[in-house]
C-alpha cells in the first residue's frame, strides 16, 4: 500500500471512532430510551472494532513492509499495536462479558459489575481515539512527500 491509501484507512478508523464515539452514542442516549441506545451503541462499536481491525492490522503491515522490521522501534508502530491489542480486549474480551452481564439482568451487584466493565471499555476506546489523532496529526512515517 501506500501512503495515500495508508492515510484513508486511517482516517477511516480514527474518524470514525471519534463521530460514533462522540457525536453518534451521545446523541442515541439522548433521543432513545437506554436499553435500545445502548444495544444500537454496541452494534456500532462493533462495527467499528472490525474496521479498527482490518484498517490497523493493514497499516501495520505496510508500514513494516516499507521499511522493514528496522521500523518496530519506532513510536508509531507501538501506537498502532497497542491500539489493536485494546480493540481486541474491548471487543473479544469485555464486550461478551458485559453482553453475559445484561443478560443476567442490571441489578445490583451484576449491574456494578457492568459498569466496571464498561468503564475500561470506554477508557480503551477513549485512549484508542486520542492515540488514533496523534497518529492522524504526526502522521504515520517520518517521510515527507
Amino acid at each position: 500500500m501506500n501512503q495515500i491509501s495508508d492515510r484513508i484507512l486511517l482516517t477511516l478508523w480514527v474518524g470514525g471512532m471519534w463521530m460514533l464515539g462522540y457525536v453518534v452514542v451521545p446523541v442515541l442516549f439522548k433521543m432513545l430510551d437506554r436499553q435500545l441506545a445502548g444495544d444500537v451503541a454496541g452494534q456500532l462499536f462493533t462495527i467499528m472494532s472490525y474496521i479498527g481491525l482490518v484498517s490497523g492490522a493493514l497499516l501495520l503491515a505496510s508500514m513494516l513492509y516499507r521499511s522493514g522490521l528496522s521500523n518496530w522501534m519506532q513510536w508509531r508502530v507501538w501506537a498502532l499495536i497497542i491500539m489493536l491489542l485494546f480493540v481486541v480486549i474491548g471487543q473479544f474480551i469485555l464486550q461478551p462479558m458485559m453482553v453475559e452481564l445484561k443478560a443476567a439482568g442490571l441489578q445490583g451487584e451484576v449491574a456494578k459489575q457492568f459498569g466496571r466493565l464498561h468503564g475500561v471499555s470506554s477508557l480503551l476506546f477513549m485512549f484508542n481515539s486520542l492515540a488514533g489523532l496523534v497518529l492522524v496529526v504526526f502522521g504515520l512515517s517520518d517521510e515527507k512527500h
